[in-house]
C-alpha cells in the first residue's frame, strides 16, 4: 500500500477511537469534566500526564531544533526532563493535598482573593494560549503532508495546506476535548501515549539497525558505521566542512543556555495543565506514584530524542546535499508541496548545496519537518510513516485538549462560579465551561495559523510566562506562610508585564523590536521568563513585607499541606 493509504488508515483508527473513548467516558458532571471524578489510577494517570506533558514540541519540533541547533539544541532536552521532576517531587503532592480544581482555585483560596484569582486566570490564558499554538500548528504540519492531495482540492480563504490542517485538527479536538472533558481526555490520552512512544521509538530502532547495526537509539547514538567512524564523528565533519559549527559544538552564550534552561525548568513546576493532572487522582501517595509513573514513561521519548535528532540530520545531509536536483529523492517533493521545504538552485549548477549563508544555501527547510520525513529520508516502509504520522497527531492533540480545558475550567468555574454567579447549577456550569472551550479552541486555531515561531520555540514562549507569573507564586503558596495576598499580585503582574513585554518586542518586533544584539543581557525572549521570575520574586517578597501578614487560618492552612501524611477526596466545589 501507498504512505498516503497507510497515514489515512492509522490516523483513521486512532481517530475513532480517541472519539469513541470520549463517547464511552463523556462527562456527566463538573467534578467528571474538571477532573475526571479524582479517581484515575496512578498508572493511567502517570500515562496520561505523559501524553499531556510531551506535546508536539517534544514529538515533532525537539528532535528538528536538536538537528539543526546541534548542542545547542539540547537545552531544551535538559529544560524539560529536569522541570518536570521538579514539579513531581517538590510541588505535586502538595497541591493535590489542597485539593482543588485549578491553579486559579490554589492561587485564590491560598492568597484569599478573588483579585489574586483572576489575576491568575488571566495568566493562564496567556500561558494556555501561547503553547496551544504550538499544539495546533503541529497538527497542522502533519495533515498538510499527509492530507496534501485533498487539502490541495479546495481553498479556504488564503490558507495553506498547513491552515487547512489546523481547521480539521480543531474539529477534533472540539469533539472529544469538549464531550469528554477531562475524564475523556484522561482515557484518550492513556491510547495517545500508547500511540505517540511506539511511533517514535520504532522508527528510531529501524535507523539505528541500518545505520549502525545496533537496535537501541540510546545506544546507536555512539555507534559506529559501515566505514568505521563513529556516528557523531562524522556528523560533525559533514557539517563544518560545510562550513557549520560542529554538530557537537554550540554558539549561544553560556548565560544564554543558563536561563533558557531555567525558564523551561521552572516553566514546567507552574504549567496549569500539567499540575491539574495531579487532582484527578484519589490521594496523595496516588500524586506521587502516578509522578513516578509519568517520569518513566517520559525518559522513554526524551532520551530517544537526541539519536532521531542526530540519524535524521545524517540521513539528510547524505540524501539531498551535493545531489542534482533531477535526482532529488522522493520524499523532498512530497514535503515541498506543503511549502515546508524549498530548493532553489541559486548557481545554477543543477546540485542542491546546503550552506549556512542564506545568500548562498539552496536548500531551505522547516526544523519542524525533521522527525515526520525522517522515515522517508530513511525510506522505511509506509505502515511506519504513517504510523509517525499518527503519533504526532496524538502528541498534537493530547496536550491540546488539555490545554483547551484548563483555559475552560478556569473561565467557568474560577470566574463564573467562584466570581460571577456563585449561584449557578452544576449542569449550568458544565454548559458553560463547553461553550468557553469551543470558543478556546477558535482562538487556538487563529494562533495555530499564525505562530510567532516553530513550534518548540512558542511552547518555549508558554514555559517562561509560566515561570514568570506561576512558579513564585506556587512555591511561596507552599513554602512561605508570609507571603501574603498583595505581594502574590504584585509579583504576578510584575513577573507576567515584563516578559510579556520582552517577548512582544523581539518576536513580534513592536516597542523597538532589534536583533540578538538587542537582547537584554544577552538572554533570549525563550529564556527570558527567568528574569521575569526573579522580578516576580522580588516584587512579592518586598510588598508582603511592608504589607499584613495573612490572616492565621490562611497560615495554619499551609502548615498543614506540608504535613506528609495522606489527604481524602476533597474538592472545592
Amino acid at each position: 500500500m501507498s504512505i498516503l493509504l497507510w497515514t489515512y488508515i492509522l490516523v483513521g483508527f486512532t481517530f475513532a477511537l480517541y472519539i469513541g473513548i470520549a463517547i464511552w467516558s463523556r462527562a456527566g458532571n463538573t467534578k467528571d469534566f474538571y477532573v475526571a471524578g479524582g479517581g484515575v489510577s496512578p498508572l493511567a494517570n502517570g500515562m496520561a500526564t505523559a501524553a499531556d506533558w510531551m506535546s508536539a514540541a517534544s514529538f515533532i519540533s525537539m528532535a528538528g531544533l536538536i538537528s539543526f541547533m546541534g548542542y545547542d539544541g539540547s537545552v531544551y532536552l535538559m529544560g524539560w526532563t529536569g522541570g518536570y521532576v521538579l514539579l513531581a517531587l517538590l510541588l505535586a503532592p502538595y497541591l493535590r493535598k489542597f485539593g482543588k480544581f485549578t491553579v486559579p482555585s490554589f492561587i485564590g483560596d491560598r492568597y484569599y482573593s478573588n483579585t489574586a484569582r483572576t489575576v491568575a486566570v488571566i495568566c493562564t490564558l496567556f500561558i494556555s494560549f501561547t503553547y496551544v499554538a504550538g499544539q495546533m500548528r503541529g497538527v497542522g504540519i502533519v495533515f498538510s503532508r499527509y492530507l496534501e492531495p485533498f487539502l490541495s482540492s479546495f481553498e479556504l480563504y488564503t490558507l495553506d495546506n498547513t491552515g487547512k490542517g489546523v481547521i480539521i485538527g480543531m474539529f477534533v479536538v472540539f469533539f472529544y476535548a469538549v464531550m469528554g472533558g477531562m475524564k475523556g481526555i484522561t482515557y484518550t490520552q492513556v491510547a495517545q501515549y500508547c500511540i505517540l512512544i511506539f511511533a517514535y521509538t520504532l522508527p528510531a530502532v529501524y535507523i539505528g539497525i541500518m545505520l549502525v547495526g545496533n537496535p537501541i537509539p540510546q545506544l546507536a547514538l555512539g555507534g559506529t558505521l559501515e566505514n568505521g567512524s563513529y556516528l557523531l564523528d562524522t556528523l560533525d565533519g559533514l557539517l563544518t566542512d560545510l562550513g557549520f559549527t560542529a554538530y557537537t559544538s554550540g554558539d549561544k552564550s553560556t548565560i544564554d543556555v543558563f536561563f533558557i534552561t531555567a525558564a523551561l525548568m521552572l516553566g514546567t513546576a507552574g504549567l496549569p495543565h500539567v499540575i491539574v493532572r495531579f487532582f484527578t487522582v484519589p490521594r496523595v501517595k496516588d500524586a506521587r506514584k502516578s509522578a513516578g509513573y509519568a517520569l518513566l514513561f517520559i525518559a522513554i521519548l526524551y532520551t530517544t530524542a537526541p539519536a532521531v535528532a542526530a540519524f535524521g540530520m545524517y540521513n539528510l545531509l547524505d540524501n539531498v546535499n551535493d545531489t542534482e536536483v533531477a535526482e532529488l529523492p522522493g520524499w523532498v517533493g512530497n514535503w515541498e508541496r506543503t511549502g515546508l521545504i524549498s530548493i532553489d538552485d541559486k548557481n545554477q549548477d543543477g546540485r542542491v548545496q546546503y550552506l549556512p549563508d542564506p545568500s548562498a544555501n539552496e536548500l531551505n527547510i522547516d526544523q519542524d519537518i525533521m522527525v515526520l520525513a525522517s522515515p522517508e529520508i530513511a525510506n522505511l516502509p509506509g505502515w511506519v510513516i504513517g504510523l509517525v504520522a499518527a503519533g504526532g497527531v496524538a502528541a498534537a492533540l493530547s496536550t491540546a485538549a488539555g490545554l483547551l480545558l484548563v483555559i475552560s475550567t478556569s473561565i467557568s468555574h474560577d470566574l463564573l462560579k467562584k466570581q460571577i454567579w456563585p449561584s449557578i447549577s452544576d449542569k449550568g456550569e458544565l454548559v458553560a465551561a463547553r461553550l468557553s472551550a469551543f470558543t478556546a479552541i477558535l482562538v487556538a486555531g487563529y494562533f495555530g495559523i499564525n505562530p510567532p515561531d516553530y513550534v518548540a520555540a512558542t511552547v518555549a514562549l508558554a514555559f517562561g510566562l509560566a515561570a514568570a507569573s506561576f512558579f513564585p507564586a506556587i512555591f511561596m503558596g507552599i513554602f512561605y506562610k508570609r507571603m501574603n495576598s498583595k505581594g502574590a499580585i504584585v509579583g504576578m503582574v510584575a513577573g507576567l508585564s515584563i516578559t510579556l513585554f520582552y517577548i512582544i518586542k523581539f518576536k513580534f518586533d513592536l516597542f523597538g523590536g532589534g536583533g540578538p544584539e538587542d537582547w537584554w543581557l544577552g538572554v533570549s525572549p525563550e529564556g527570558f521568563g527567568t528574569i521575569g521570575m526573579l522580578v516576580n520574586f522580588a516584587s512579592a517578597l518586598v510588598v508582603s513585607y511592608f504589607t499584613k501578614e495573612p490572616p492565621s487560618e490562611i497560615q495554619d492552612l499551609i502548615e498543614d499541606i506540608r504535613i506528609p501524611r495522606g489527604a481524602g477526596s476533597s474538592y472545592d466545589h
